[in-house]
């Protein structure tokens, strides 16, 4: 990469850290489309299979311990969580899809109110599709980038859990999420691989929501 490019890499992730650094506030719990909060502000959704690391993740980037709820219990997350990011980004933490131990008709609604909101929300500037690196893009994380696809929301994918792979086993999973990728006309082209553990990747993911803010 040229030294400018360098350069670019290392003032857009200043900006990442400067924003990530701010207060972040929760705002609301949604369990239904009335009760999502009304904003102004540019919004990021970050959605994925149960158990993906979303919380995790969203702690790293905000490089807070209790901002979003970790257990080891997938399905924990029953709601929209909201959280305003420096009065410039709003953070939405959505209930994890594909977990097997709730209820059918819970786990309807709750797929039924993610993507309600999904389609409808248009301060939405990208959805963050959690895939975990271990298994790679699963049948369900398909199902959700078509219906991503169809519905005309911009999505970026992100590996979680990086550090639980050897290096060929990344490079293998990075290739055939970034093969997948290429078949969605909503994905966007840039794939980051991260980790909440060792934190590869952060400043990178939150340089790319930061630009977001200044479209």
């Amino acid at each position: 990469m040229a030294g400018t490019d360098l350069t670019a890499l290392s003032e857009a992730e200043e900006k990442g850290r400067i924003l990530f650094a701010q207060a972040c506030e929760f705002v609301r719990g949604a369990a239904n489309l009335d009760s999502i909060p009304a904003t102004e502000l540019p919004e990021v959704a970050f959605v994925g299979r149960s158990n993906v690391g979303k919380s995790s993740l969203l702690n790293a980037l905000t490089g807070r311990k209790t901002l979003a709820r970790v257990s080891n219990t997938p399905g924990r997350t029953r709601e929209i969580n909201f959280f305003a990011l420096g009065n410039r980004l709003m953070l939405a933490d959505l209930p994890g899809y594909g977990y097997a131990k709730v209820s059918r008709t819970d786990s309807e609604r709750w797929t039924e109110l993610i993507f309600a909101y999904l389609r409808g929300r248009p301060t939405l500037r990208r959805a963050v599709l959690l895939i975990d690196s271990r298994r790679g893009p699963l049948p369900q994380d398909i199902e959700v980038m078509d219906l991503l696809d169809r519905s005309a929301v911009s999505y970026q994918l992100v590996l979680t859990k990086v550090d639980k792979l050897k290096a060929g086993e990344l490079a293998a999973v990075q290739a055939a999420t970034e093969a997948q990728a290429r078949r969605h006309a909503a994905a966007h082209p840039e794939l980051i691989a991260t980790s909440a553990e060792k934190g590869d990747g952060i400043a990178a993911l939150r340089a790319t929501l930061t630009s977001l803010t200044e479209s």
